[in-house]
């Protein structure tokens, strides 16, 4: 052990029956702003021992074992081709682990993460903590900014679908009508910011409490873009960064919830390490809510 222990301490390849596994999904293709998404997963791991075990809030030091599953082979590839590869890694991790966290990538992988569950998609539940409904056309084909609709014309219903921290100036009417019409839960950024983070989970969760798993698809483009530049979607006025923390740490401490994904970091938006290190402190937060189960 180090004489100061960090979440290093924790990943391996090597490591068996480990409760927790990390893959990578570094895809890039499709996205709305086209970036470097992909190199997020190998950034996120080598900035992990930057980030302590020790929990001065709880008095606890995480402890979890995490398996790093290494990286779905998808370079090079469109969207489309890439959902089986990541699907069928997703589906690897989730039966050999309690939660998988999948690092992106751009947001299309949210998909292939949910199927990847393999459960029919009426007793799965979203919840989202991004500033988008995710909700464009698939006229197109599938992309980065219409996940969420895709997962819906797989068959995931409204009542399934929470989403949180929904910005405005950052979606379209057409994309919220069909959200509500639909029987999504939308807790807007404002909405938030009157009523607090905890109300908002609170809601989410009553929202999918019928549902036998969850995905938390956790777009860091939800926070304040003072607070994570490297996310070529956010804004100005978005989620604080300790809000977004706390709202994964009780996201993951739900025993239902089976895979958490980060999207949408694009590192060299960042010249600094602000955005590494919020990144790396999300795998924290992750294990600290699952050990709170």
């Amino acid at each position: 052990m180090t004489s100061w222990p960090n979440l290093s301490d924790l990943l391996s390849s090597e490591v068996e029956g480990a409760p927790v596994g990390l893959l990578g999904a570094p895809l890039a293709a499709g996205s709305v702003s086209p970036g470097a998404c992909d190199q997020a997963p190998a950034l996120l791991r080598r900035t992990l021992k930057r980030i302590g075990r020790y929990d001065v809030e709880t008095g606890r030091e995480l402890s979890t074992p995490i398996r790093d599953r290494g990286d779905a082979e998808v370079a090079s590839l469109s969207i489309e081709e890439a959902t089986g590869p990541i699907r069928d890694a997703v589906a690897q991790s989730v039966a050999e682990h309690a939660l998988t966290l999948v690092v992106g990538g751009n947001n299309a992988v949210t998909r292939p993460a949910a199927l990847g569950l393999g459960l029919p998609l009426d007793s799965v539940g979203l919840i989202t903590l991004d500033a988008h409904f995710d909700m464009r056309d698939l006229d197109e084909g599938l992309s980065n900014g219409n996940p969420v609709r895709a997962l819906i014309e797989d068959g995931l219903p409204g009542r399934n679908i929470a989403q949180i921290g929904i910005a405005s100036f950052a979606n379209t009417a057409a994309m919220h009508r069909d959200a509500v019409a639909g029987g999504n839960l939308v807790v807007t950024m404002e909405e938030l910011r009157r009523g607090g983070i905890d109300s908002a989970i609170d809601r989410a969760i009553a929202h999918v409490a019928h549902c036998a798993a969850l995905v938390i698809d956790c777009d860091i483009d939800v926070i304040d873009r003072s607070q994570m530049p490297g996310a070529p979607g956010a804004r100005p006025g978005g989620m604080a960064v300790i809000e977004f923390f706390r709202a994964v740490r009780r996201l993951a401490s739900d025993p239902r919830t089976r895979i958490i994904d980060l999207t949408e970091w694009d590192p060299p938006l960042d010249p600094t390490d602000l955005s590494a290190l919020t990144a790396a402190r999300w795998v924290a937060e992750c294990v600290s809510g699952f050990e709170a189960r």
